[in-house]
């Protein structure tokens, strides 16, 4: 019986969705938009919410807190600097999920998940800024 044991265990070991979970939640606060299955994003969805409150804390402690969960200090600082003020009046609540139909391959449900008042500039832009840099490296090595 599986009382008191909750969230989706989506075919993968403990390590592998806390690596799935950390990876997807640092997408999401560089792109502020991903598309992903529906599991995983309903599974998604509280954890970066826990994410925003800490930010919306902003003491050392819980900046600490989500750089060891996010993985990267350069995401933590973008989290509590750009996306935490913007839901300062906002009790919770700061992510959509919007299904998005299902995949070719496996028929699987997809869905979008993003920042309710999202940057619409943000998706693709560190992306953008990635190729811009190693294209000014090349150039330089040329």
């Amino acid at each position: 019986m599986r009382h008191g044991k909750s969230g989706r265990r989506l075919g993968r070991s403990v390590s592998h969705r806390k690596a799935l979970f950390t990876n997807m939640a640092a997408s999401l606060i560089e792109h502020e938009q991903i598309t992903t299955t529906l599991p995983k994003a309903k599974e998604l969805r509280p954890i970066v919410e826990k994410l925003v409150t800490l930010g919306k804390r902003g003491d050392l402690h819980a900046r600490r807190q989500a750089a060891s969960q996010i993985g990267s200090d350069a995401l933590a600082k973008r989290l509590f600097e750009t996306i935490a003020p913007r839901y300062a009046s906002r009790n919770g609540g700061y992510l959509r999920i919007m299904k998005a139909g299902f995949r070719h391959g496996d028929n699987a449900a997809m869905a979008v998940i993003e920042f309710v008042d999202r940057d619409t500039s943000a998706k693709g832009a560190a992306d953008r800024a990635r190729a811009e840099a190693e294209g000014s490296s090349e150039a330089e090595a040329a």
